[in-house]
């Protein structure tokens, strides 16, 4: 059983506070949220005014006799009918193009809150989970508002107007008639609860099928290697089986909330059915006034039921209002601090006063020092303990040891993608959560072990690395790494498309353009993490020849699974279970016969085993 994504905790009600914070999204349009509540005002009285017309024509035919004179009826009917086709025009034209922007205006504020997250954030909640809250949630949001929250104010403007006019022409039959509202009110507030619960389920398991579908699409060659089609075919059925219960009970409560509002509107029009027409057979009232009344008690649960309708629509939508603003809400854990802030408004570039070199240029960064520093992830476990350790510009630091020891953690601090437990990493002698996280950020270059490319051209996604670069800026990069060879081998060269993460390229040549991006942006921290670990012979010993001009004049991490791809390396670090165990040149090390010797040797034998397995082949 897969683990479900983390959840927050909400409410179990619903909670008018979180439905302000969402219109407050609507306010920037009020070109559009004018017209529409104007609109859904004026429908309304438009609405109300229909039976009076009705009261007015029968009353008229009933003293006139034969001959009654209805022009004017008839005019004010006609005038009343286009106000409400003008009214429901400028209603729908204003709802659409509400819904339109804040949907927009949502997702944005969305996708752009999870550029700013930490990784940490990323850790326990799959992509087709944040994806969910991308699309269909705030869709749901803001149909609601659009929609939803203007239905409901020409439903209460309706029910207030029908209520005022009831009480006027008849005090006694409009209390009998408004004597059915708080039964309403007990059976909303008896459902309320039960939607929201079977909504919110709804919404899980719906990011949750997501999430899995995502996940089986990019793991569909895997899949397929470990014939694992059924299995993943059970586990997804199990999913939707899960949803598809959770969506009968919501929707078997919406089936008996909504007719139990029409019964009691139902009842309303029999009790003014019975006592009006009582008293028009005792000449109390007028017959206009019982049609009237008929009229505006089954009028009266029109909006009624339609306020339960956006009622039931809310218990939904507010599962995913809370997770959409929740996301919003979420404070990324690694940002700049308000002391940062002040400083970057006042120096734009470089980070720091002191970053100015003596000839009025950037000075850049000279060196990176942990200093006792400590580091757990969210489970607690211990994966740093007082590590220390201080790399100089132009120095090539190489991590080796066992999986888990640490290695990724180390450049992952140094990168600043996880903020240290305890201790500090100093740049330049100072604080790195005292400096601009985007200028420092802006001087890293990343090449992981799973390159990934953007859909577009090879020459879009190594001038993704620096988007103002030139074109023969871009291939001067690729030449550097000896990447251009095979670019200009492709069919269209530097403008072939490498489709979908770079499948139509192999994954030495994914990694090839990889290095080359990273090239481009000339960064003063370059960080490769196992990225020669799952390419040929061949494309690695291009590669090799290309690091030269990657590493010059830079401080430069490698973690690397082939020892013979860091023998040049200004030092090796063995690092295990969170300390540096060994450190050195290849040479010193090797002479020294500890840990990196059994290593080196072992490997060694075993490459050498492989290829003459090769040859004998």
């Amino acid at each position: 059983m897969k683990d479900e994504p983390q959840e927050d905790v909400f409410s179990d009600k619903l909670d008018l506070s979180l439905w302000a914070r969402v219109f407050r999204h609507a306010l920037p349009y009020k070109r559009l949220l004018i017209p529409l509540s104007i609109s859904a005002v004026a429908i309304a009285m438009v609405d109300a005014s229909f039976a009076l017309v009705t009261r007015w024509t029968v009353d008229t035919v009933a003293t006139a006799g034969s001959s009654p004179n209805l022009w004017p009826q008839m005019g004010v009917y006609g005038f009343l009918t286009i106000s409400l086709a003008t009214g429901v025009w400028f209603f729908i034209n204003s709802a659409g193009g509400l819904a339109n922007n804040m949907s927009h205006d949502i997702r944005e504020e969305c996708f752009k809150r999870l550029q700013e997250l930490e990784f940490a954030y990323f850790d326990h909640r799959p992509t087709g989970w944040l994806i969910s809250r991308l699309t269909s949630d705030c869709d749901k949001l803001a149909r609601i508002i659009a929609w939803g929250s203007l239905d409901l104010v020409w439903a209460v403007c309706l029910v207030i107007m029908i209520a005022v006019v009831l009480i006027v022409l008849h005090p006694m039959l409009g209390l009998l008639i408004l004597s059915v509202v708080p039964p309403l009110i007990f059976v909303s507030a008896v459902f309320q609860k039960k939607l929201l619960l079977s909504s919110r389920d709804t919404r899980k398991f719906n990011s949750m099928i997501t999430a899995s579908f995502a996940e089986a699409l990019q793991g569909l060659r895997t899949s397929k290697t470990l014939v694992r089609e059924e299995e993943n075919l059970r586990e997804f059925q199990s999913l939707s089986s899960q949803m598809y219960g959770v969506s009968i009970q919501n929707a078997l409560q919406s089936a008996v909330y909504i007719p139990i509002v029409l019964t009691l509107g139902s009842v309303a029009a029999g009790i003014a059915l019975w006592r009006g027409g009582v008293e028009v057979m005792g000449g109390q009232l007028t017959l206009g006034t019982l049609v009237a009344f008929i009229f505006y008690a089954g009028q009266f649960f029109n909006p009624i039921n339609q306020i339960a309708q956006v009622l039931v629509q809310m218990q939904g939508a507010q599962a995913a209002g809370e997770r959409v603003l929740s996301l919003l809400a979420t404070v990324p854990g690694i940002s700049d601090s308000e002391a940062v802030k002040s400083r970057l408004e006042k120096h734009d570039t470089p980070d720091r006063p002191d970053d100015i070199a003596p000839d009025g240029g950037t000075r850049g960064i000279d060196g990176i020092e942990f200093r006792h520093v400590d580091f757990s992830y969210s489970d607690g476990e211990s994966v740093l303990k007082d590590f220390n350790l201080t790399v100089s510009s132009g120095e090539t630091i190489a991590l080796v040891g066992a999986s888990g020891g640490g290695k990724s953690t180390i450049v992952n601090l140094a990168a600043r993608f996880y903020e240290p437990t305890g201790g500090q990493i100093l740049v330049n002698g100072v604080d790195l959560r005292d400096r601009g996280l985007a200028w420092y950020q802006s001087n890293l270059g990343i090449v992981l072990q799973g390159p990934h490319l953007f859909s577009g051209s090879v020459r879009e996604n190594i001038r993704y690395g620096r988007l103002d670069a030139t074109d023969a800026e871009v291939e001067a990069a690729a030449s550097s790494v000896n990447a251009d060879g095979f670019i200009r081998g492709l069919e269209n060269g530097y403008e072939t498309d490498v489709g979908e993460g770079g499948n139509r390229l192999s994954t030495g040549q994914k990694q090839l353009v990889s290095f080359a991006r990273a090239l481009l942006a000339n960064p003063r921290i370059f960080i490769m993490d196992e990225a020669t670990s799952s390419i040929d012979t061949e494309t690695e010993q291009l590669i090799q020849q290309g690091l030269k001009a990657i590493f010059h004049g830079r401080i430069s991490f490698v973690i690397a699974h082939r020892l013979s791809t860091i023998r040049t390396a200004d030092r090796i670090l063995v690092i295990e279970k969170g300390k540096i165990l060994e450190s050195g040149t290849h040479a010193e090390l090797l002479a020294a016969k500890g840990h990196y010797h059994a290593l080196y040797t072992h490997q060694f034998q075993q490459e050498r085993e492989a290829s003459l397995f090769e040859e004998v082949g």
